[in-house]
């Protein structure tokens, strides 16, 4: 059976704006999302409701209600208590992203934003929350074990490395979907972090050794999938 698909609205007032998230969320080729959007704070809140989305991307200056108040109004409704929110907003002074994050945002994007970073933050949240509930993955008679940073077999416990694992799952996740480096980094290592050119390929060695299955394909030029 496919996994479900995520859910994710988007309001923004700006449709430019609201024209280029919607179309590269729902075409990114590591997640396969399903994509609705708002213009308004009101419509927002309504949608929500109907929906019942994974994650609401909120742009914080929004006539009707503003992203913060839209964010106010679900929190206190039981059914949007752990729904992922991000605010997306021109205004990126330090006390605008504190008071985003204290009124219940789980993350907070300054615009102007890539495409590119604004997918991997929003793969990177759902991938934290899976970590967080503990969702293993079980694949190819392998259980990857989020809860205790484990790979079972019906024999053995492999133990890994902390960036191993994290790769490891990343990978797993989305078994035969290609992994950009640049997105393994960002997601496993970290935007402040420098790590050199060859750190994704060691830690991949390592991981087939300890398994002792070729599990990783390197695609040349482009990144790496997981395949059993």
């Amino acid at each position: 059976m496919a996994p479900k698909r995520k859910k994710i609205l988007i309001a923004d007032d700006e449709p430019d704006i609201l024209e280029i998230v919607s179309y590269n969320l729902a075409n990114t080729a590591v997640e396969d999302y399903e994509v609705f959007t708002a213009k308004n704070g009101n419509e927002a809140i309504e949608k929500a409701k109907q929906l019942n989305p994974d994650l609401i991307i909120l742009d914080v200056m929004m006539p009707g209600k503003t992203g913060v108040e839209v964010c106010q109004i679900l929190r206190t409704q039981e059914a949007f208590k752990k729904t992922l929110i991000i605010f997306l907003t021109a205004l990126n002074d330090e006390s605008s992203h504190i008071k985003g994050l204290e009124t219940g945002a789980d993350d907070y994007i300054s615009k102007p934003i890539s495409p590119r970073v604004l997918i991997s933050r929003v793969n990177a949240l759902f991938r934290r929350v899976d970590k967080e509930e503990g969702k293993s993955i079980v694949i190819g008679g392998f259980t990857i074990d989020p809860a205790r940073f484990l790979v079972n077999t019906a024999t053995e416990e492999i133990i890994l490395a902390k960036k191993e694992f994290e790769l490891l799952y990343l990978l797993a996740s989305k078994p035969g979907r290609v992994f950009l480096r640049n997105e393994i980094l960002s997601q496993v290592w970290g935007t402040d972090v420098i790590v050199g050119d060859r750190t994704i390929d060691v830690h991949i060695r390592k991981i087939r050794q300890k398994m002792g299955v070729d599990c990783i394909t390197t695609v040349k030029g482009v990144g790496y999938k997981f395949e059993l």
